[in-house]
């Protein structure tokens, strides 16, 4: 691996902010110290910044040897918030706000782009602006959405973003990137049966939702296998069915919860159509009232084609060729997704290991994403900063595109 050497000899102390962050997990819009210990290290570093946007984002801004006067501008985008749960670790890095953890990797996402930031303020090798894009609530809050809001892409103009999550499982000092579709749309629905109580040794007398509910549940999976192309992935997972308080009542209503995951937007309309159909009318069929509510959450994450091919020469040039390898689609979703919709880029996955970087005391589950005993591998910090400087010098690097129109 090609890592830049000044970072490797700052990595201990970025990994210690790591650990720092990762022990005072904070949730979604409610990331005030992990903010403040961004801001402090920015400007300790000399890096000025924009802070509150999205609620609690902040932004960096470091000029290069031109003072960005190239008009040219590249954004870095890296998530804070942790997740609502318990940590089963014990290392002395744990999480020290009970039903609090950072379970995903923000903590590791934020010190990798903190040490690029460091090195940037050093080594200004590039003219034009990188942004450096610390965003708030991506676990359910959508903070790409809420950054945009206030005006990201307004206020700090750039011609492409970049984002970057850990995937464990795979073996460090990899890569994975593709262009199209790499993580799905995700989607919340809850359905309401309105039958009628009764005796449940009477239920003539009543109108039972809890047969109509099954059948509603066995005539979703037909959008999958019958109304959608066989080539178009999609998900319809009815999660939760709450009916009934007794075992000698037929309750009066049936309520169904879960989610709906599609690689596409045009997939997505398919299935909420069909699924509306489909629960009015079994509830017709059988006399009872319907209420359907369809809740579209985080769009498809789709990388450019361009940029993806961009990011993948980049990888090379660090780890090899043989190191980067293709991005395997997943139905989990991002909300950098909103960033993408609204500007080039590529989201990519750089290779978090098998777990066996965990100190003593770690739980007894494996080291995956969104599992108690899961913790970021800090050797990742070096390798992932070196990709976030040498994809925005690159990036930089590229000739201005023509600027067209009449002339005089």
């Amino acid at each position: 691996m090609k890592l830049i050497d000044s970072i490797l000899t700052e990595a201990a102390g970025i990994a210690a902010i790591r650990r720092d962050i990762h022990a005072h997990p904070e949730l979604c819009f409610e990331e005030v110290r992990t903010a403040d210990v961004v801001a402090r290290k920015l400007t300790e570093w000399g890096i000025p910044m924009h802070r509150g946007m999205g609620t609690t984002g902040i932004v960096g801004i470091v000029h290069g040897r031109d003072g960005g006067a190239s008009g040219r501008a590249v954004g870095l985008r890296a998530d804070m918030d942790a997740l609502p749960m318990q940590e089963f670790n014990t290392f002395a890095h744990a999480s020290r706000n009970a039903g609090k953890m950072h379970a995903c990797g923000h903590d590791g996402h934020t010190a990798m782009l903190l040490a690029a930031a460091q090195h940037f303020a050093k080594h200004r090798n590039f003219d034009g602006t990188v942004y450096l894009i610390f965003q708030p609530a991506e676990e359910g809050g959508g903070g790409a959405r809420e950054m945009i809001a206030d005006g990201l892409f307004d206020q700090f103009p750039m011609q492409a973003v970049f984002g970057m999550h850990n995937w464990p499982g795979a073996q460090v000092g990899q890569f994975a990137v593709a262009p199209g579709p790499v993580m799905a749309s995700s989607n919340e629905f809850r359905i309401t049966i309105r039958g009628k109580g009764s005796h449940a040794a009477l239920p003539h007398n009543g109108i039972d939702p809890v047969p109509i509910a099954c059948q509603m549940v066995l005539g979703f999976q037909t959008i999958i296998s019958r109304n959608k192309k066989p080539i178009d992935a999609g998900v319809v997972s009815v999660t939760m069915i709450h009916a009934g308080e007794a075992t000698n009542v037929v309750p009066d209503f049936c309520e169904l919860q879960g989610t709906v995951r599609t690689f596409s937007i045009e997939v997505l309309d398919l299935i909420e159509a069909r699924m509306k159909q489909i629960a009015e009318h079994t509830c017709a069929a059988y006399d009872a009232q319907c209420e359907f509510e369809f809740v579209r959450n985080y769009p498809p994450t789709v990388n450019s084609p361009f940029e993806a091919a961009f990011a993948r020469r980049v990888m090379a040039g660090i780890v090899g060729e043989e190191n980067v390898q293709e991005q395997e689609q997943t139905m989990g979703a991002e909300d950098f997704a909103y960033m993408l919709q609204a500007k080039p880029g590529a989201y990519c996955f750089i290779a978090n290991g098998d777990g066996a970087h965990r100190e003593m005391g770690h739980g007894a589950g494996p080291c995956m994403l969104h599992n108690p005993s899961y913790d970021f591998n800090d050797d990742l910090i070096p390798l992932g900063a070196t990709y976030w400087v040498r994809l925005a010098e690159e990036w930089l690097a590229q000739p201005a595109p023509a600027k067209t129109g009449a002339t005089a």
